[in-house]
């Protein structure tokens, strides 16, 4: 398959994360996979962009013309936030760099993780009973922080915050997620990712309703059942569940799409979907992976 090929609604862009190829936190998987081969696996499997990965240039002229030899955009990426601990002065100094970087490569919207209150030590190898959780009486200061940043973000680079709900991050659930969106203000846009949602014990639907309005930037991961269960009830940590091959790219999982392609066909959506799969590339081709993922976006959400 070569060129990019789409059936999405006016607007709507399909996207590709490199974690198919390298992971961001376990290097050691796809480690002996050089960036051509996923940038030329992505755009010849037909999609539009890619988010950023750790193997990718971070000075904009090289990644530009990195880029554009593959005809991909670049859909944003991911900035590890710790405003659950730190000021929103602080926030835009750490931000700077990245931020600058997304706006010359011309994304209109930057991923933001909570990396701030998570569990001591290396929190993603620790098992998900130990995930720290936001006082209640902390989340509107929180959200306040959130919406300020936001609102800086906009103002000072163009950027719309899309913020990322997460395993073993404060957002982790539907009720967690809420009680921050029901304080923030409309700067603060969500991400949603259907394999965090249904990962976090909730349907990703769910937040097609109570915050459809908000959704800026969309996720497109599915998870196998067998395993997550599997993850759960052995109390394993997030990377043992990655390695474990909780993830995978939609249509190789349990998660039903159609109801979020209604939403991103219904409700005006404009931006990108985002196939994304944190799995083991020596056990999962990349390449058959995403090309399966471009089929199935492709038959599932066609406008």
């Amino acid at each position: 398959m070569t060129g990019h090929i789409t059936a999405l609604p006016v607007g709507v862009r399909l996207a590709v994360s490199p974690l198919s190829w390298a992971n961001d936190v376990l290097e050691d998987l796809g480690a002996d996979i050089s960036l051509e081969t996923c940038l030329r696996d992505a755009a010849e499997s037909g999609y539009e962009g890619i988010e950023l990965g750790r193997k990718f240039p971070r000075e904009a002229g090289a990644l530009r013309s990195l880029l554009d030899s593959h005809r991909l955009a670049l859909a944003s990426g991911w900035h590890s936030g710790e405003l659950a601990e730190r000021s929103v002065d602080d926030e835009m100094k750490a931000v700077a760099g990245h931020a600058a970087l997304l706006r010359a490569m011309d994304c209109k919207v930057m991923v933001y993780g909570e990396v701030a209150m998570m569990t001591p030590g290396s929190p993603l190898d620790a098992p998900m009973s130990q995930r720290l959780r936001m006082p209640a009486a902390e989340v509107a200061g929180y959200a306040g922080r959130l919406t300020d940043f936001a609102g800086r973000l906009a103002t000072e680079y163009g950027l719309t915050l899309a913020y990322h709900h997460h395993l073993m991050m404060v957002a982790e659930t539907f009720d967690e997620i809420s009680a921050i969106f029901d304080k923030t203000g409309s700067a603060a846009g969500l991400l949603l990712d259907t394999g965090h949602a249904v990962a976090g014990g909730f349907d990703y639907a769910r937040l097609i309703d109570r915050f459809g309005d908000r959704v800026v930037h969309i996720h497109l991961k599915d998870i196998r059942g067998p395993v997550i269960d599997e993850v759960r009830a052995g109390d394993m940590s997030f990377n043992a569940g990655v390695r474990r091959g909780m993830f995978t790219v939609p249509g190789d999982g349990i998660i039903d799409f159609k109801r979020l392609a209604r939403f991103v066909r219904d409700s005006g959506y404009r931006g990108w979907l985002v196939v994304e799969a944190e799995q083991d590339p020596a056990v999962a081709e990349p390449r058959p992976a995403v090309e399966r993922a471009f089929k199935h976006v492709q038959a599932n959400f066609r406008s």
